[in-house]
Parts: structure tokens; C-alpha cells; sequence
């Protein structure tokens, strides 16, 4: 489904991704790890043209996406549920879904209908403005939005991020159905529980570079792995550099 091949990626003089190199295989879950700053949500950006990256490849399906615009990555099958939700506030959840299936046209309803009885609480909610809805349905609303265009790649990242345990499980349920049905996912996520139980197979982001690529099973075999996990993390960069992504 997705490979990426040298991949550099900078803002301004700072290299944020040196010489990625990864693989995600249709209907695999795939979760990308690392500290603040080591590059993830970078590498998300690159991914769906949002920044363009300095050198190397990305190919979806086996065709590269180095001079396509994000809109057009979008519509080949690639959508993102960006960290920190990015809802439209103003606007009602209905008009927030509609927006992330502006290419589908006449599968309009289909969609709605799909979203809704993934989260049935959007439904109820569907005439309100997202602002005001609690994190826990902004998160579900990010997700649906990114579901309106029907991507065959669906990336999410830290969507599990300052949400109550509740919330969490109902979300992570949902997710669950979407991998069961073979939706390819790529999931930037720094909690390795989570990661460790939801992926199969994961990639170490250290400083823009891959450190570490193995299955979930085999990382949750590593003895110490917490202990090096940290360890990994606290060589990624200087105590008193701001975090890059």
C-alpha cells in the first residue's frame, strides 16, 4: 500500500527526517513510535503534501506522490485525522463531516450513514456546533470526517491523546471495527501499550531516523523494552531543544 524510500524532509535548516525508509501492507496497522520531536507528525505531513519533502520517494499503490498536491492525495485514498483534532468549530458536525467528502458527490448518504453508525453519538449531535462538543466527540468527529472520503490509508495521529479511559475504549473500539474490515492505518502513537496491542508491526522514530522496525509481538518480547524505549527517547534531542513535531 505504502512505501517510502530516503525520505528528507526540513523546516528551515532543521532536518526533521533523514533518510526514512517504510513499508505499510494493505489491510496492515502499522504504528509509528518515538518521543516529541523525532518527526512523526512530520512524516505525516510529507505523506499527505502538506509539506514537501526535500528528497527520496513515496509511493501509494506504486505510484509516487512527489509532485502531487495534497488535494489530489487526498482523492488517490490517503486521509489523516491530525493530532489535536482540528475541527471546524463554528460549523455543525453534519457541515464538518460534509467537508471531508467534498470528491464523493453522489455516495453522500452512503457515507453519513457509514460514520454515523460508527459513532452514533455524532448522530445525535449532528445539528450542533463542534466547538462545543467534549474532546472525546471532537476526537470522533476528526475521525469521521476522515472517514467521508473513503481512504484505502487512513492516517491517525495521537488520537488517544488527553482523552478519559472511557473515551479511549469507545474510540479504540471503533478503530478496532475499521482494521477488522481492512483498512490500512498508520497511527503515530507515543503510548506503547496502546501501540504494542493495536498494531502489528512498528517503526522507532529517533531524530528523524528509523532506529527500530519490527513486529509488536516480537518488540513486546524485548526484555526491558520500556527501559530501552526511554532510554531510545532521551538521545533525541538536547534538553533545551523545542520539540519539531
Amino acid at each position: 500500500m505504502l512505501s517510502l524510500r530516503g525520505v528528507a524532509a526540513r523546516y528551515g535548516p532543521a532536518a526533521v527526517l533523514q533518510q526514512v525508509d517504510l513499508d505499510v501492507a494493505e489491510g496492515e496497522t502499522v504504528a509509528l513510535l518515538g518521543p516529541n520531536g523525532a518527526g512523526k507528525s512530520t512524516l505525516l505531513a510529507a505523506l499527505t503534501g502538506t509539506i514537501r519533502y526535500r528528497s527520496g520517494q513515496v509511493l501509494l499503490r506504486g505510484k509516487d506522490l512527489v509532485s502531487v498536491p495534497a488535494h489530489r492525495i487526498v482523492a488517490s485514498g490517503i486521509s489523516l485525522v491530525p493530532e489535536g483534532r482540528l475541527v471546524f468549530a463554528p460549523i455543525s458536525v453534519a457541515d464538518n463531516l460534509r467537508l471531508g467528502a467534498l470528491r464523493l458527490d453522489g455516495e453522500l448518504r452512503e457515507r453519513f450513514d457509514y460514520v454515523y453508525g460508527l459513532f452514533p453519538r455524532l448522530l445525535e449531535r449532528s445539528a450542533q456546533a463542534a466547538g462545543t462538543l467534549s474532546g472525546g466527540e471532537q476526537q470522533m468527529l476528526a475521525i469521521g470526517r476522515a472517514l467521508m472520503s473513503r481512504p484505502r490509508l487512513l492516517l491517525l495521529d495521537e488520537p488517544f491523546l488527553g482523552l478519559a479511559p472511557l473515551v479511549v475504549s469507545q474510540i479504540r473500539a471503533a478503530l478496532e471495527k475499521l482494521r477488522a474490515a481492512g483498512l490500512t492505518i498508520l497511527i503515530v502513537e507515543q503510548k506503547l501499550d496502546i501501540a504494542l496491542q493495536f498494531a502489528q508491526r512498528a517503526y522507532v522514530l529517533i531524530k528523524g531516523r528509523v532506529v527500530l522496525s519490527e513486529s509488536t509481538a516480537a518488540l513486546a518480547r524485548r526484555p526491558g523494552l520500556s527501559e530501552l524505549y526511554f532510554s531510545l527517547a532521551a538521545t533525541s534531542s538536547p534538553s533545551s531543544a523545542r520539540p519539531t513535531a
